[in-house]
């Protein structure tokens, strides 16, 4: 009877007292009211340039340029001239966003398209199909992150104007292309920076599956291209969807590479090299460009937020075994 009363009031304490595990009591702190609290706060100050941004770019000129925003409150004042000068306005100096929006999204969408599909197919094969060499070419990718972009960009960009040669012969001829045909130079260059990261993480996650349901699958007859749709693909939904918010976002903002290979005439020219533009020679005109760049904010935040329920199990995807 001395050795039970132990053992029960342990039982009780381990059932309903604080959690004994790390990771509960880590857990435990991050939803108190002080981390509840902290949170908030972080999320009101990080909101408060946007929103700045947002009633600034609906005010008219004169006020943009003689008061802060937060007057808006006690003096409202409110106009759709700022973006249609921006979007539609006639001349140069106005921005002219409305085609270098439709640029943007034919640049960005294969770049996001174009590295997920070959880094899914990458990942499979280095995570399931043994090969010679698997593990030294996974780790060769894998160091490929630590090469900075800006390394390449010369490299590349002589690969599109004289192409390869070797010894005399012709391996590749120059790609020679013109106006909207640039943007293949883009698409093939953002797909060569993204693919180590997205082929590293989905790695991750897709050697972590459960071996049994893939020896399942062979034992039904299964090939690898029907397990890689079938099985593979609608369980790294979570990881596709956070590769592919990280991709976006760097595509979209990207204003580097885009200016590189793509050039900055009007025909291919992205938001950002014409954000670029009107802050250099526009620098006065703020309600130009509080437009502007909120013009360039609304996409990105509605990929963010459609995707966003992904976002968080996607940046885990191989994190954990079990």
């Amino acid at each position: 009877m001395t050795t039970a009363t132990p053992t029960v009031a342990t039982g009780t304490q381990q059932t309903s007292g604080t959690p004994s595990t790390t990771a509960g009591r880590v857990r435990k702190r991050l939803t108190s009211r002080t981390a509840t609290l902290v949170s908030i706060v972080i999320a009101v100050v990080w909101t408060i340039p946007t929103f700045g941004l947002f009633v600034s770019s609906f005010r008219p000129e004169d006020e943009i340029k003689t008061t802060g925003w937060w007057t808006f409150f006690t003096n409202p004042q409110f106009t759709l001239e700022n973006y249609q000068q921006v979007l539609f306005g006639r001349s140069s100096s106005s921005g002219q966003l409305a085609g270098s929006f439709i640029n943007s999204l034919a640049i960005t969408i294969p770049s996001v398209l174009f590295p997920l599909a070959f880094a899914c197919l990458a990942a499979y094969a280095l995570a399931w199909i043994n090969f010679r060499g698997r593990d030294w070419l996974y780790i060769a990718i894998f160091a490929l992150q630590i090469v900075p972009l800006q390394m390449a960009l010369v490299p590349l960009l002589k690969f599109f104007s004289t192409g390869v040669t070797l010894g005399g012969i012709t391996l590749m001829p120059a790609w020679d292309l013109v106006d909207e045909q640039k943007f293949a130079q883009v698409w093939f260059a953002h797909t060569c920076f993204a693919l180590p990261f997205a082929v590293y993480l989905l790695h991750n996650f897709i050697s972590q599956l459960p071996g049994d349901l893939m020896e399942a699958a062979r034992v039904d007859g299964a090939t690898h291209p029907k397990i890689f749709r079938t099985i593979v693909l609608p369980l790294i939904t979570p990881a596709l969807a956070a590769i592919g918010i990280f991709q976006f976002l760097w595509v979209w903002n990207d204003l580097l590479v885009a200016l590189i290979f793509a050039g900055g005439g009007d025909e291919t020219a992205p938001l950002t090299v014409k954000l670029a533009e009107m802050a250099g020679t526009r620098g006065n005109e703020w309600q130009r460009l509080t437009a502007g760049a909120f013009v360039s904010i609304v996409v990105p935040l509605i990929v963010f937020l459609s995707l966003q329920r992904y976002f968080v199990r996607g940046l885990l995807a191989g994190s954990v075994k079990g």
